[in-house]
Parts: structure tokens; C-alpha cells; sequence
């Protein structure tokens, strides 16, 4: 998504449909980002398996942004590893 607003819906429900999983990445808290707006499409209008990779419950801290993204993991690997266990758990 090159937008959080407006929300791209049709590419949403598409990716949905072609892959039966969903994954999202961004340097957000995992509460009221990009996530929750994909996950609202997603059970509405295409049910998919779908995990968020984001900033969990807790406080930012500060730092240089490739220290900040191995702490609240969002790395590559973080982002391919959500990918791998949706995969590796269903029927897509």
C-alpha cells in the first residue's frame, strides 16, 4: 500500500483471493495502522489468514532506525518469517 488513506479495498480483497493470506509491514504501533485497516477489508469483504508485523503494545523508544527496527521487529527476516508461518500453517 503506497496509502493508509485512501485505502486501496480492490487490491486488498484481490491479494486476498489470489493467496489466502495477508501480510502487513510498517513502522506503526500493531493498533490503529495500516494493519487494522487491511484486517477490516480482509474480514468484510475477503477472508483471509493474516498476520501484522508492527510495533507491539508498548513504549517507542529512540534510536538509529536499523537498531530501532531489530528491537521491534521489523526486519526482513521478521516480515519473511510471518510470511513462512502463514504458509506453513493452512491450505493455501
Amino acid at each position: 500500500m503506497h496509502t493508509a488513506k485512501p485505502l486501496d479495498e480492490e487490491a486488498i480483497r484481490c491479494a486476498a483471493g489470489e493467496t489466502g493470506v495477508i501480510v502487513t509491514a510498517e513502522e506503526h504501533l500493531v493498533h490503529g495502522g495500516l494493519g487494522s485497516a487491511v484486517a477490516r477489508v480482509v474480514v468484510e469483504h475477503r477472508p483471509a489468514r493474516m498476520r501484522s508485523v508492527a510495533i507491539r503494545d508498548r513504549y517507542a523508544r529512540s534510536g538509529k532506525p536499523y537498531q530501532l527496527m531489530e528491537t521491534y521487529g521489523l526486519t526482513s527476516d521478521s516480515i519473511a518469517n510471518a510470511v513462512r508461518e502463514l504458509m506453513d500453517h493452512g491450505d493455501v
